[in-house]
């Protein structure tokens, strides 16, 4: 699956790999607890388990990060396995909201609604960085 990209895809592509890696490192110190606030309770409510979902969500973070920064012939996979490990977790935004949690700062219903609406743009930029939406949209133009 090899791509073709611009610099500037590129250059967002290893962004959000950085990105990506800090967040996963953040899953695994220092924001662990507020990751927790994360995790849907219709998955869960058992401390240890929820704190397990925390740090295996930051390893593979961590992965995806590394990917998208040195991915190369692999990128474009590992920006549509990214858009949906985005979609995977999106669950957890929307259980932040409907249950009130505080956590990163979004401390009120009208912040943690306006946080929803950035999940579709991390996708998108997943997608756009890595090759990935060219990629998709030429396999259905060829169909």
């Amino acid at each position: 699956m090899i791509v073709n990209t611009s610099k500037t895809q590129n250059t967002f592509r290893i962004l959000m790999g950085l990105a990506m890696l800090f967040a996963g490192i953040a899953h695994l110190t220092f924001k662990r607890i507020e990751f927790q606030a994360q995790v849907p309770t219709w998955l869960s409510t058992e401390e240890g388990f929820v704190d397990f979902i925390v740090l295996a969500s930051g390893v593979v973070e961590i992965i995806f990060g590394a990917l998208m920064v040195w991915g190369g012939k692999i990128k474009v996979f590992t920006g549509i396995a990214l858009a949906l490990f985005y979609v995977l977790v999106f669950p957890g935004n929307i259980s932040q909201y409907t249950n009130g949690f505080d956590s990163f700062g979004l401390n009120t219903d009208a912040k943690r609604l306006t946080r929803l609406f950035f999940q579709p743009v991390l996708i998108l930029w997943s997608l756009w960085a890595s090759g990935g939406l060219k990629y998709i949209m030429s396999r259905r133009s060829n169909h």
